[in-house]
């Protein structure tokens, strides 16, 4: 496995993250315990960092894993925006993740100065936290070109995780091509990048070499996470990048497999998910939700908001 330091001060790590957001109860795509065996297995691949959030549900699955396997490092990202939040947030992980100290803590999608500005009082109650040593780095996630810049001058960050792909979906302002210019402007200041939506959520999985080579090509990405949910994807991935062959049969298994977002019929139209989507992917017809499925990129945010248990990525 390649391995990659996250910016100039950051630490030494796997190329690839494992991206839990694909094993968690938020996608719902497998069970806990067939989670915990495709982690596990790629743990033994060579990747030694796991990406997580709040959101994901998901402490809980991967104590285990990392009560096994005590070197792996740990991402996770949390909503917070006001000091008492986040102190909650901080002692939530540390206690459900079994880790006094957390590796990485991101301030979850930040698009912009406005957004860091309102979110203040959490972010120094993160630099405190990473002055008294619970925290070894700290920095945000982003799905905006304005997230990266701003994250760039935030004061005392490491690390921006931000969307990229090679058709740019997902992206909530500009361009692709500002995107990168974004990104290179961070790390010349030495911030670690580490990318999201690789594959754009799933749409782009029907070419998924040139969805890696495309943010190869960009040497200011230092790393990428990849949401992985079966062994097959695993081989695929990390067989690809080290330069091995890959057998038909193989290439087969992972391109074929279709991914959407589903809205059960009992659905009843209260419009929660709707206000949740940042993308505007959903709506409602008929006094139903529907979803526009070239807007979704599966991330599987709106089924935790649905009272009614409609909502799944299947």
């Amino acid at each position: 496995m390649h391995r990659v330091r996250l910016g100039w001060w950051g630490p030494e790590v796997s190329e690839v993250c494992f991206g839990s957001l694909a094993i968690s109860p938020l996608q719902g795509r497998i069970s806990h315990i067939e989670g915990q065996e495709v982690l596990r297995y790629a743990v033994t691949q060579g990747i030694d960092w796991i990406d997580t959030a709040e959101i994901y549900d998901n402490y809980d699955q991967l104590k285990p894993i990392l009560k096994i396997f005590p070197e792996l490092r740990i991402v996770t990202k949390s909503y917070a925006s006001t000091a008492e939040e986040l102190k909650t947030s901080l002692e939530t992980s540390r206690k459900l993740l079994g880790r006094d100290i957390l590796d990485m803590y991101l301030l979850h999608e930040q698009e912009s100065h406005h957004t860091l500005k309102g979110h203040a009082a959490a972010w120094d109650t993160l630099l405190e936290a990473k002055s008294r040593g619970i925290v070894s780095s700290v920095g945000i996630s982003t799905h905006t070109v304005q997230g990266v810049r701003a994250g760039a001058l935030q004061p005392g960050l490491d690390v921006i995780h931000p969307l990229v792909n090679f058709q740019g979906l997902g992206i909530h302002d500009g361009s692709l091509g500002e995107m990168i210019e974004a990104i290179k402007f961070a790390a010349s200041m030495g911030i670690g990048i580490y990318a999201m939506k690789v594959f754009g959520g799933g749409h782009l999985t029907k070419e998924p070499e040139k969805a890696l080579n495309f943010i190869r090509s960009i040497p200011e990405i230092h790393a990428m996470a990849l949401g992985m949910s079966s062994i097959e994807e695993i081989d695929f991935n990390l067989s690809f990048l080290a330069g091995d062959s890959i057998s038909a049969t193989l290439r087969q298994t992972v391109t074929s497999k279709e991914k959407k977002l589903y809205i059960a019929d009992w659905c009843q139209g209260c419009g929660k998910c709707i206000e949740t989507c940042s993308h505007q992917a959903l709506s409602l017809k008929d006094g139903q939700a529907c979803v526009d499925l070239d807007r979704c990129v599966l991330c599987g945010y709106c089924g935790r908001i649905c009272p009614h248990f409609c909502l799944k990525i299947v």
